[in-house]
């Protein structure tokens, strides 16, 4: 059987759905590390913690809760139906909701540490050249952070494309809205089709690998100065 006659909508999907989390993770990710990186709060310990509860509980207890969240019969859900006739349980917002709060820590975690690691002299120079902050985040401390950037980007995107648990839990298995490549390899192990399953699989590992060659060759091209 050739490439060509499999379907290629769940890789797609999957490709999608990780390129859209990877976007708005960056987007809010970076206000978040920032504060993080530099805050003296005695919360911050709590607020990590939050942030890094993902990695720590089991993919189905999160998405576990975030389907009853996104139901249309909690207050959330009703409220999103009844004000805006938006659907999050079993749709592909759904799901993209889902993974951005999934793999928030990533994304937030690797921009955090290149902030940290940074030398405080930077800001301070920046700020006695009249810089702002957001000038001097934009102009001076992320030209300096690279490798940081590169691994909060791709390790987002990887984690998303293999992300099951979470996706199953609040998309189900919907061809072409919720049935992404994970669920699909699932899909055609509890069917037999070992085959289907292992195109699937063999893409995932062929671009694991790809993308992790990418972390660790731009790590090498973009070392941090500091």
């Amino acid at each position: 059987m050739t490439f060509a006659a499999y379907d290629w909508q769940p890789l797609w999907l999957s490709f999608q759905l990780a390129t859209l989390t990877t976007m708005i993770l960056f987007v809010i990710g970076l206000p978040i590390a920032y504060v993080l990186a530099f805050s003296q709060s005695r919360f911050k310990p709590f607020w990590e913690a939050l942030l890094s509860m993902p990695l720590v509980l089991p993919p189905s207890v999160l998405g576990f809760y975030l389907l009853l969240t996104f139901s249309p019969q909690s207050g959330f859900g009703a409220w999103l139906l009844t004000n805006f006739d938006l659907r999050l349980s079993f749709t592909f917002l759904g799901i993209l909701l889902g993974s951005i709060i999934f793999s928030l820590p990533f994304m937030v975690q690797a921009l955090q540490t290149g902030l940290q690691n940074l030398p405080t002299d930077l800001r301070d120079a920046a700020y006695t050249l009249g810089q702002t902050k957001v000038q001097t985040l934009f102009k001076v401390l992320l030209p300096n952070m690279k490798s940081s950037i590169l691994s909060g980007i791709v390790l987002s995107f990887a984690h998303t494309v293999g992300e099951f648990g979470v996706v199953l839990m609040i998309g189900g298995n919907i061809p072409g809205v919720t049935k992404v490549a994970s669920i699909a390899i699932y899909d055609e192990v509890e069917s037999l089709q070992y085959g289907a399953a292992h195109f699937y699989s063999l893409v995932l590992v062929v671009l694991s690998f790809l993308i992790l060659t990418a972390v660790y060759i731009g790590k090498r091209r973009y070392p941090e100065k500091f």
